[in-house]
């Protein structure tokens, strides 16, 4: 499974009080000093652990993005998740965190995520906070194949290059 739990610097709607719209940002850097040393995937942050930093079935990659790259085919409901985000039945993703700074902005109602205190889970949800969060899930075998598939194209590539060489007598244009 792949996926993208935040994107940094952009804002979005956390909630809405009597049609006033509050934001959220999460800072590019807010997670450099966060503690991220053994996060969970859950789906909707609740219930069965599906797969964890600490046993290498989960990686977690802060970029432009939260990239989110886990390993579900350790249990029979992990097994079940990758299926039901493989047939589009699930489609987002979120994460759940403690904030070590923030500040916040009255006159755009936004809230500023300068700094992350700690990483709690990463989770495929039904109904996103941030809609422009994403998954997807393919199989091990799939990427494989797609790498036997690219090299054999490789090779045949140059046996092409090879046998034009050869009939130009050996000359390279």
């Amino acid at each position: 499974m792949e996926g993208v739990a935040t994107i940094f610097d952009t804002p979005y709607e956390l909630f809405e009080i009597d049609g006033v719209k509050y934001y959220e940002v999460i800072e590019k850097n807010a997670l450099d000093e966060a503690d991220m040393s053994d996060v969970i995937l859950r789906y909707d942050h609740e219930g069965k652990v599906m797969a964890r930093k600490s046993n290498g079935t989960l990686i977690i990659e802060p970029k432009d993005k939260l990239y989110i790259y886990a390993d579900l085919s350790k249990s029979r409901a992990a097994k079940d998740l990758y299926e039901e985000i493989q047939n589009g039945l699930v489609t987002k993703m979120s994460w759940a965190f403690k904030v070590r700074e923030r500040s916040f902005d009255s006159k755009t109602r936004t809230i500023r995520i300068r700094k992350v205190a700690k990483v709690y889970d990463v989770a495929p949800v039904g109904v996103p906070a941030f809609d422009a969060t994403s998954i997807s899930a393919r199989s091990f075998v799939d990427g494989v194949i797609e790498q036997e598939q690219q090299e054999l194209l490789k090779r045949k590539r140059l046996l092409l290059q090879l046998q034009i060489i050869e009939q130009l007598g050996g000359k390279i244009l």
